[in-house]
């Protein structure tokens, strides 16, 4: 009788700290409000400086926690330093940007609460700022991820979407890491705002390889606008907007862009024009051009959905001190 009781209640005590840590574990609005209460503050005052200084950071930050949570979750395993690592994957290679901006943000948090915030919930609320602070819409942050310990490269070149992929093997991406079409859609309305650079469009401008025609779901203005933003033999390297006519105003212009042939990348104007396109994204490409609180509804869904991506919590990873360096 005795051993059954002492097995009893270390049942009960090992069930208790389970629920404890599955407790912990859950993404909360709240998470700091006790240990750093001012955190949201600190975050916006820094987000807010930085696109001040630079309209094209807001996109840049918004793409940091984009494609940290495509690659082993949502654990801001994109900022660990290292020649292995994700910031070196051809997706992120010069393209990647904002990190001297997140290590900004993570120096103020640190004066306010030493050791209590993860970089991987500073990039989901910069992210959030990010679209607020350029007119877009203010939804509710859930909180609560560690920072990963491993930055996986070779993960990042094969989970990352390519702006020239099929319209097929981008949702395929997307249905990997448990979102959906109207997650593809949605989260592609992020390019109403940012640059791209001309090495990723290229290959739809005759000019660069000088021979063949244009894509044909570009529009013609488009196209000499864009041969003259990336002139014959140029590296690349210039940028030109997503969106011409609204290039720093986060709104649903992107997608009235598409229905005109106005897309940039080849992964934009294909969830409007490819055939592909006809039974799975075309028709919210039209809902998301004439409604932009629809827009605004699904992308705030899909943000959450794409930030609750295999987080590390509870017991697991670690709250890095450094951002680029996992902790001694």
């Amino acid at each position: 009788m005795q051993k059954s009781y002492k097995l009893t209640c270390i049942y009960f005590v090992l069930t208790c700290l389970m629920l404890f840590v599955a407790a912990r574990s859950q993404l909360t609005e709240d998470f700091y409000v006790k240990t750093c209460p001012n955190l949201f503050n600190i975050v916006r005052k820094e987000v807010r400086n930085a696109i001040k200084f630079e309209m094209r950071m807001a996109a840049s930050l918004l793409r940091l926690h984009f494609h940290d949570c495509f690659v082993n979750g949502c654990d801001a395993s994109i900022l660990l330093d290292g020649n292995d690592g994700e910031k070196f994957a051809a997706p992120n290679l010069n393209s990647a940007r904002g990190y001297e901006v997140v290590d900004t943000i993570k120096n103020a948090v640190e004066s306010a609460c030493s050791g209590i915030v993860s970089c991987a919930d500073i990039l989901a609320i910069a992210a959030r700022d990010s679209v607020l602070l350029s007119g877009g819409p203010l939804w509710k942050v859930l909180l609560g991820r560690r920072d990963g310990l491993v930055s996986n490269q070779t993960e990042a070149n094969i989970s990352l979407p390519s702006p020239f992929e099929t319209l097929e093997a981008i949702i395929a991406k997307f249905i990997a890491v448990g979102l959906n079409t109207t997650d593809v859609v949605a989260l592609s309305g992020a390019h109403t705002i940012g640059l791209s650079r001309c090495a990723f469009f290229s290959n739809r401008l005759s000019n660069f390889s000088g021979t063949g025609a244009p894509d044909s779901t570009l529009d013609s203005t488009l196209i000499s606008e864009l041969q003259s933003a990336c002139p014959v033999n140029s590296d690349g390297n210039n940028t030109v907007p997503f969106d011409r006519n609204s290039r720093d105003l986060f709104d649903n212009h992107y997608f009235s862009n598409l229905l005109n042939g106005r897309g940039i990348l080849h992964s934009d104007q294909t969830l409007f024009s490819s055939d592909a396109a006809v039974s799975t994204t075309r028709s919210l490409v039209q809902l998301y051009s004439n409604n932009s609180a629809l827009f605004f509804s699904d992308f705030i869904n899909s943000m959450i959905k794409m930030g609750n991506i295999s987080p590390v919590t509870g017991l697991n990873g670690q709250i890095r001190k450094n951002c680029r360096v996992v902790n001694p």
